[in-house]
């Protein structure tokens, strides 16, 4: 099932996601509306919306709850996405200028509280103390895995149990916490609840360990980001990590440095080492482990062409290219 038939299961709400994400982020603030536009106008999959509103309808859902909820999940990455793209200072995301290129820091860091702020107001307006609990916890997990990137960020003793950390919190703990949103709102059993939950944590982890792959093996053009953007900021993923525990005393050296200084002057044969160490197949395999762990976790669930369409969600991870 591709990443479009997927969608076509729940194509209705997601439209109604659309609008509301529209309709939430408008501000009588004009920089705020002008940043909210080159946002939404951005595109992206939107896959934890729809994760949120597929769960919400294997679940047997209640629509607008799980509509509201796929939209605050979508607000929460965005102003992750806000946030990092000032601390990374970047200035391409999904191939056009970011917003902190387009507006400034200062503007983007703020509008990125004003959509965190905005999320918890619909959270608040579903009155659901478990979801504020879940959503709560997420937005905190989420701000230490950016402390820890930070942390790690030109440091190549980094090991991959700190890696592995850091795509927990900073990635997979948001789809987790959609998963989860969706079952307590459909008021499923406990078992559906955490079954969901780790079906959105392994769902996260394998997307992330893929994105992280095709950092050194994608297409700029196609993919919207430049080749070695992560390594350009000093961030040592499991491929690297991978290539310095197994690679020549040359390739060790040569890849340290490359992350000491955010240094992309040795990129090619940097991705020859982690190509001939095998640094890309192994981070690619951990991502295959993690997307069937998440299909083992829909067990609970009962059969539904939603819960199919979840079972796609977690083959798209490790077969999506761009």
């Amino acid at each position: 099932m591709t990443l479009e038939e997927i969608r076509a299961l729940v194509q209705s709400d997601l439209g109604s996601v659309d609008q509301v994400i529209r309709a939430r982020l408008k501000s009588v603030v004009p920089l705020v509306d002008q940043i909210a536009e080159h946002i939404i106008s951005g595109g992206g999959k939107r896959l934890r919306p729809l994760l949120v509103v597929l769960a919400g309808r294997a679940c047997g859902h209640r629509p607008q709850a799980h509509i509201e909820a796929a939209a605050f999940i979508e607000f929460i990455h965005t102003a992750t996405l806000l946030h990092d793209d000032v601390v990374d200072g970047s200035s391409l995301r999904r191939g056009r200028d970011t917003a902190n290129q387009v507006f400034g820091n200062q503007a983007s860091v703020l509008v990125g509280d004003f959509v965190y702020s905005r999320a918890f107001q619909m959270m608040a307006s579903l009155t659901s103390q478990p979801v504020m609990e879940i959503m709560a916890d997420a937005t905190n997990v989420i701000a230490e895995g950016e402390v820890m990137q930070l942390m790690n960020a030109h440091d190549p003793d980094t090991t991959e149990q700190r890696y592995l950390q850091v795509i927990y919190r900073k990635t997979a703990k948001l789809f987790e916490a959609g998963a989860e949103v969706a079952a307590v709102l459909a008021g499923s059993p406990e078992q559906v609840r955490k079954a969901l939950a780790a079906y959105g944590r392994r769902l996260g982890t394998a997307y992330q360990l893929v994105d992280d792959v095709l950092d050194y093996r994608s297409n700029p053009a196609e993919r919207g980001k430049n080749l070695g953007d992560d390594l350009a900021e000093g961030k040592p993923t499991l491929p690297l990590i991978y290539a310095m525990r197994n690679g020549t005393d040359a390739q060790r050296t040569a890849i340290r440095i490359a992350i000491e200084k955010g240094d992309l002057a040795q990129l090619e044969p940097i991705i020859a080492a982690i190509e001939s160490t095998g640094g890309l197949e192994y981070a690619a395999r951990l991502a295959k482990e993690s997307a069937e762990q998440a299909l083992l976790s829909l067990k609970p669930l009962p059969e539904s062409i939603y819960k199919e369409g979840l079972a796609a969600l977690a083959r798209f991870a490790v077969e999506h290219t761009t």
